[in-house]
Protein backbone atom coordinates (compact mmCIF):
# COMPACT_ATOMS: atom_id res chain seq x y z
CA UNK A 1 0.00 0.00 0.00
CA UNK A 2 1.21 3.44 -1.04
CA UNK A 3 1.94 5.36 1.95
CA UNK A 4 1.03 8.82 2.60
CA UNK A 5 3.61 12.16 2.87
CA UNK A 6 3.84 12.70 6.45
CA UNK A 7 3.36 16.40 7.50
CA UNK A 8 6.54 16.70 9.72
CA UNK A 9 9.35 14.67 9.71
CA UNK A 10 11.65 14.71 12.63
CA UNK A 11 15.31 13.95 11.65
CA UNK A 12 18.00 13.05 15.01
CA UNK A 13 21.67 11.51 14.42
CA UNK A 14 21.92 8.83 17.63
CA UNK A 15 25.80 8.61 18.64
CA UNK A 16 26.14 6.42 22.50
CA UNK A 17 22.01 7.33 23.72
CA UNK A 18 21.34 3.75 24.15
CA UNK A 19 19.46 4.91 27.21
CA UNK A 20 17.77 8.01 25.90
CA UNK A 21 16.69 6.55 22.26
CA UNK A 22 12.97 5.41 24.24
CA UNK A 23 12.49 9.25 26.39
CA UNK A 24 13.04 11.06 22.85
CA UNK A 25 10.74 9.02 21.05
CA UNK A 26 8.07 9.34 23.95
CA UNK A 27 8.36 13.16 24.21
CA UNK A 28 8.29 13.38 20.21
CA UNK A 29 5.16 11.19 20.11
CA UNK A 30 3.74 13.78 22.76
CA UNK A 31 4.18 16.59 21.47
CA UNK A 32 4.10 16.01 17.58
CA UNK A 33 0.05 14.89 18.19
CA UNK A 34 -0.36 18.36 19.40
CA UNK A 35 0.45 19.72 16.07
CA UNK A 36 -0.67 16.66 13.67
CA UNK A 37 -0.96 12.50 14.10
CA UNK A 38 0.70 12.45 10.54
CA UNK A 39 4.34 12.43 10.91
CA UNK A 40 7.91 10.64 11.33
CA UNK A 41 10.60 10.16 13.52
CA UNK A 42 13.70 9.10 11.88
CA UNK A 43 16.65 8.05 14.08
CA UNK A 44 20.14 7.63 12.40
CA UNK A 45 22.67 5.42 13.99
CA UNK A 46 26.02 6.43 13.35
CA UNK A 47 27.35 3.44 14.31
CA UNK A 48 27.17 4.05 17.89
CA UNK A 49 29.59 1.44 20.03
CA UNK A 50 26.72 1.15 22.75
CA UNK A 51 23.20 -0.65 22.07
CA UNK A 52 21.83 2.16 20.20
CA UNK A 53 20.49 0.47 17.28
CA UNK A 54 18.63 -1.95 19.46
CA UNK A 55 16.79 0.99 21.01
CA UNK A 56 16.16 2.45 17.96
CA UNK A 57 14.95 -1.21 16.40
CA UNK A 58 12.82 -1.41 19.70
CA UNK A 59 10.86 1.86 18.76
CA UNK A 60 10.53 0.78 15.23
CA UNK A 61 8.98 -2.15 16.25
CA UNK A 62 6.08 -0.41 19.11
CA UNK A 63 5.46 2.02 15.93
CA UNK A 64 5.56 2.11 12.30
CA UNK A 65 5.79 6.03 12.08
CA UNK A 66 9.35 5.50 13.97
CA UNK A 67 11.80 4.52 11.14
CA UNK A 68 15.36 3.78 11.47
CA UNK A 69 18.53 4.39 9.70
CA UNK A 70 21.79 2.07 10.46
CA UNK A 71 25.18 3.89 8.67
CA UNK A 72 28.20 1.20 7.84
CA UNK A 73 30.38 3.37 9.98
CA UNK A 74 30.64 6.50 12.01
CA UNK A 75 30.71 8.97 9.66
CA UNK A 76 29.89 11.93 12.23
CA UNK A 77 26.72 14.27 13.34
CA UNK A 78 26.30 15.88 10.37
CA UNK A 79 26.69 12.90 7.89
CA UNK A 80 24.34 11.17 9.68
CA UNK A 81 21.53 14.21 9.90
CA UNK A 82 22.38 14.19 5.87
CA UNK A 83 21.40 10.75 5.55
CA UNK A 84 18.36 11.53 7.82
CA UNK A 85 17.07 14.47 5.47
CA UNK A 86 17.85 12.17 1.86
CA UNK A 87 15.08 9.90 3.33
CA UNK A 88 12.76 12.31 5.02
CA UNK A 89 9.55 13.02 3.23
CA UNK A 90 7.53 15.64 5.19
CA UNK A 91 5.79 18.89 4.50
CA UNK A 92 8.22 20.21 7.15
CA UNK A 93 11.35 18.82 8.87
CA UNK A 94 12.91 19.31 12.69
CA UNK A 95 16.29 18.85 12.90
CA UNK A 96 17.36 17.81 16.41
CA UNK A 97 20.06 16.21 18.73
CA UNK A 98 19.48 13.22 20.51
CA UNK A 99 20.07 13.69 23.79
CA UNK A 100 16.91 16.07 24.55
CA UNK A 101 18.93 18.62 25.38
CA UNK A 102 16.99 20.18 22.15
CA UNK A 103 13.32 20.10 24.15
CA UNK A 104 10.99 18.71 21.77
CA UNK A 105 8.04 20.23 23.79
CA UNK A 106 9.26 23.77 21.22
CA UNK A 107 8.65 22.08 18.73
CA UNK A 108 5.26 23.78 18.47
CA UNK A 109 6.48 26.88 18.73
CA UNK A 110 8.82 26.03 15.96
CA UNK A 111 5.88 25.11 13.67
CA UNK A 112 3.89 28.00 14.75
CA UNK A 113 6.65 30.56 13.54
CA UNK A 114 7.09 28.89 10.97
CA UNK A 115 3.01 28.94 9.81
CA UNK A 116 3.61 33.03 9.76
CA UNK A 117 5.34 32.21 6.36
CA UNK A 118 9.00 31.42 6.88
CA UNK A 119 10.88 28.31 5.51
CA UNK A 120 13.46 28.02 7.84
CA UNK A 121 12.89 28.77 12.15
CA UNK A 122 16.42 28.36 13.77
CA UNK A 123 15.79 27.95 17.82
CA UNK A 124 18.55 30.11 19.29
CA UNK A 125 19.44 28.41 22.78
CA UNK A 126 18.93 31.43 24.83
CA UNK A 127 20.40 29.48 28.54
CA UNK A 128 22.67 26.68 27.74
CA UNK A 129 22.98 24.03 30.15
CA UNK A 130 26.42 22.64 29.44
CA UNK A 131 29.23 22.82 31.62
CA UNK A 132 30.96 26.01 31.91
CA UNK A 133 34.36 24.96 29.82
CA UNK A 134 31.96 23.41 27.50
CA UNK A 135 29.94 27.16 27.26
CA UNK A 136 33.63 28.64 26.88
CA UNK A 137 34.62 26.69 24.07
CA UNK A 138 31.54 26.53 22.24
CA UNK A 139 31.68 30.60 22.60
CA UNK A 140 35.29 31.21 21.30
CA UNK A 141 34.36 28.01 18.30
CA UNK A 142 31.41 30.05 16.89
CA UNK A 143 33.76 33.41 17.29
CA UNK A 144 36.63 31.88 15.44
CA UNK A 145 34.00 30.27 12.74
CA UNK A 146 32.24 33.42 12.35
CA UNK A 147 35.58 35.58 11.90
CA UNK A 148 37.32 32.73 9.22
CA UNK A 149 34.23 31.56 7.55
CA UNK A 150 32.71 34.71 6.81
CA UNK A 151 29.26 33.26 7.88
CA UNK A 152 27.91 35.35 11.06
CA UNK A 153 26.96 32.80 14.03
CA UNK A 154 24.34 33.57 16.26
CA UNK A 155 24.48 30.70 18.98
CA UNK A 156 22.47 28.75 16.27
CA UNK A 157 23.31 24.90 16.06
CA UNK A 158 21.04 22.44 14.15
CA UNK A 159 17.82 22.80 16.03
CA UNK A 160 15.19 24.36 14.14
CA UNK A 161 11.88 23.56 11.63
CA UNK A 162 12.81 23.60 7.25
CA UNK A 163 10.15 24.02 4.84
CA UNK A 164 10.82 20.77 2.37
CA UNK A 165 12.01 23.06 -0.11
CA UNK A 166 14.95 23.87 1.63
CA UNK A 167 15.66 19.96 2.42
CA UNK A 168 15.34 19.32 -1.28
CA UNK A 169 17.73 21.64 -1.63
CA UNK A 170 20.02 20.76 0.80
CA UNK A 171 20.18 17.13 -0.74
CA UNK A 172 21.42 18.63 -3.82
CA UNK A 173 25.01 20.08 -2.23
CA UNK A 174 27.48 17.27 -2.56
CA UNK A 175 30.05 19.12 -1.00
CA UNK A 176 32.36 16.54 1.49
CA UNK A 177 33.45 18.62 3.57
CA UNK A 178 29.80 19.49 5.62
CA UNK A 179 28.29 21.23 8.45
CA UNK A 180 24.91 21.21 8.42
CA UNK A 181 23.89 24.58 9.86
CA UNK A 182 26.30 26.27 7.28
CA UNK A 183 24.98 24.84 4.37
CA UNK A 184 21.13 25.92 5.70
CA UNK A 185 22.60 29.27 5.61
CA UNK A 186 24.15 29.29 2.31
CA UNK A 187 20.89 28.35 0.82
CA UNK A 188 19.39 31.52 1.45
CA UNK A 189 15.21 31.38 1.83
CA UNK A 190 13.14 33.52 4.75
CA UNK A 191 14.16 32.66 8.11
CA UNK A 192 13.87 33.73 11.66
CA UNK A 193 15.09 32.89 14.83
CA UNK A 194 13.37 32.31 18.13
CA UNK A 195 14.26 32.00 21.86
CA UNK A 196 14.17 28.62 23.06
CA UNK A 197 14.33 26.61 26.40
CA UNK A 198 17.93 24.40 26.95
CA UNK A 199 18.11 21.19 28.81
CA UNK A 200 20.36 19.16 30.04
CA UNK A 201 21.92 16.33 28.64
CA UNK A 202 19.23 13.29 29.71
CA UNK A 203 21.78 10.78 30.32
CA UNK A 204 25.78 10.42 29.44
CA UNK A 205 28.20 13.32 28.22
CA UNK A 206 28.69 14.94 24.98
CA UNK A 207 31.01 13.33 22.55
CA UNK A 208 32.15 16.44 20.75
CA UNK A 209 35.59 17.53 22.41
CA UNK A 210 37.64 20.22 22.02
CA UNK A 211 39.28 18.89 19.05
CA UNK A 212 36.62 17.70 17.10
CA UNK A 213 35.07 21.29 17.54
CA UNK A 214 38.66 22.69 16.42
CA UNK A 215 38.54 19.94 13.14
CA UNK A 216 34.43 20.88 12.59
CA UNK A 217 35.96 24.84 12.60
CA UNK A 218 38.35 23.92 10.03
CA UNK A 219 36.81 22.37 7.65
CA UNK A 220 33.99 24.30 7.37
CA UNK A 221 36.36 27.28 7.14
CA UNK A 222 38.12 25.71 4.19
CA UNK A 223 34.92 24.66 2.53
CA UNK A 224 33.30 27.97 2.31
CA UNK A 225 36.13 30.05 2.56
CA UNK A 226 39.35 31.45 1.60
CA UNK A 227 40.06 33.69 4.37
CA UNK A 228 43.19 32.01 5.49
CA UNK A 229 44.75 32.57 2.18
CA UNK A 230 43.78 36.26 2.48
CA UNK A 231 45.41 36.45 5.60
CA UNK A 232 48.21 34.95 4.46
CA UNK A 233 48.89 37.73 2.00
CA UNK A 234 48.55 40.37 4.78
CA UNK A 235 50.83 38.55 6.93
CA UNK A 236 53.55 38.34 4.37
CA UNK A 237 52.72 42.18 3.70
CA UNK A 238 52.90 42.95 7.23
CA UNK A 239 56.80 41.08 7.37
CA UNK A 240 57.97 42.50 4.50
CA UNK A 241 56.89 45.86 6.39
CA UNK A 242 58.84 44.58 9.57
CA UNK A 243 61.83 43.27 7.21
CA UNK A 244 62.26 46.93 6.10
CA UNK A 245 61.87 48.63 9.63
CA UNK A 246 64.66 45.59 10.78
CA UNK A 247 67.02 46.57 7.86
CA UNK A 248 66.50 50.29 8.48
CA UNK A 249 67.84 49.61 12.57
CA UNK A 250 70.51 47.34 11.16
CA UNK A 251 71.99 50.29 9.14
CA UNK A 252 71.15 53.06 11.89
CA UNK A 253 72.81 50.29 14.52
CA UNK A 254 75.82 50.13 11.89
CA UNK A 255 76.99 53.57 11.84
CA UNK A 256 76.13 54.14 15.91
CA UNK A 257 78.10 51.35 16.71
CA UNK A 258 75.70 49.55 18.66
CA UNK A 259 76.51 46.11 16.52
CA UNK A 260 79.59 44.36 17.25
CA UNK A 261 79.25 41.06 15.46
CA UNK A 262 77.40 41.74 12.29
CA UNK A 263 75.08 40.26 10.45
CA UNK A 264 74.88 36.88 12.48
CA UNK A 265 71.20 37.58 14.71
CA UNK A 266 69.77 39.08 12.14
CA UNK A 267 70.48 36.17 9.63
CA UNK A 268 69.94 33.30 12.12
CA UNK A 269 66.31 34.86 12.91
CA UNK A 270 65.30 36.30 9.59
CA UNK A 271 66.10 32.38 8.30
CA UNK A 272 64.13 30.96 11.26
CA UNK A 273 61.35 33.45 11.02
CA UNK A 274 60.71 33.54 7.00
CA UNK A 275 61.33 29.17 7.02
CA UNK A 276 58.43 28.67 9.56
CA UNK A 277 56.34 30.97 7.38
CA UNK A 278 57.05 29.58 4.43
CA UNK A 279 55.90 26.25 5.38
CA UNK A 280 52.61 27.60 7.64
CA UNK A 281 51.56 28.96 3.76
CA UNK A 282 52.53 26.04 2.41
CA UNK A 283 50.57 24.23 5.21
CA UNK A 284 47.20 26.04 4.54
CA UNK A 285 47.62 26.04 0.96
CA UNK A 286 47.90 22.26 1.26
CA UNK A 287 44.86 21.65 3.67
CA UNK A 288 42.91 23.15 1.07
CA UNK A 289 44.29 21.04 -1.73
CA UNK A 290 43.47 18.26 0.17
CA UNK A 291 40.11 19.20 0.65
CA UNK A 292 40.07 19.95 -3.10
CA UNK A 293 41.60 15.97 -3.03
CA UNK A 294 38.79 14.29 -0.95
CA UNK A 295 35.75 15.99 -2.73
CA UNK A 296 36.89 15.04 -6.27
CA UNK A 297 36.71 11.33 -5.70
CA UNK A 298 33.23 11.81 -5.33
CA UNK A 299 32.83 9.07 -2.74
CA UNK A 300 29.40 8.83 -0.96
CA UNK A 301 28.97 11.19 1.76
CA UNK A 302 27.23 8.45 3.91
CA UNK A 303 26.11 4.33 3.60
CA UNK A 304 23.26 2.67 4.79
CA UNK A 305 23.93 -0.57 6.45
CA UNK A 306 20.10 -1.14 7.00
CA UNK A 307 16.86 0.45 7.59
CA UNK A 308 13.44 -0.15 9.64
CA UNK A 309 9.99 0.78 8.44
CA UNK A 310 11.84 3.06 5.36
CA UNK A 311 10.36 2.22 1.58
CA UNK A 312 13.60 1.42 -0.81
CA UNK A 313 13.77 4.73 -2.71
CA UNK A 314 16.27 5.74 -5.62
CA UNK A 315 17.55 9.09 -5.43
CA UNK A 316 20.54 10.56 -8.07
CA UNK A 317 21.82 12.95 -4.83
CA UNK A 318 24.28 11.55 -3.43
Amino acid sequence: MKQTKPHISVVSPVYRAEKIVSELVRQLHENLQKITTDYEIILVNDASPDNSWFAIAAECEKDKRVKGIDLSRNFGQHYAITAGLYYAKGDWTVVMDCDLQDRPDEILNLYQKAQEGWDIVYARRTERQDKFMKRIFSKWFWHILSYLSGIKQNNVANYGIYHSKVITEYNKMKEYARSFATLIKYLGFRSCVIDVRHAERFEGKSSYTLAKLLRLAMDVTLSTSNKPLKLTVKCGFIISLLSFLLALYNILAKFAGIIQVAGYTTTVFSIWFVGGLILFVLGIIGLYIGKIFDQVKERQLFIVSKTLNIENIEKNLL
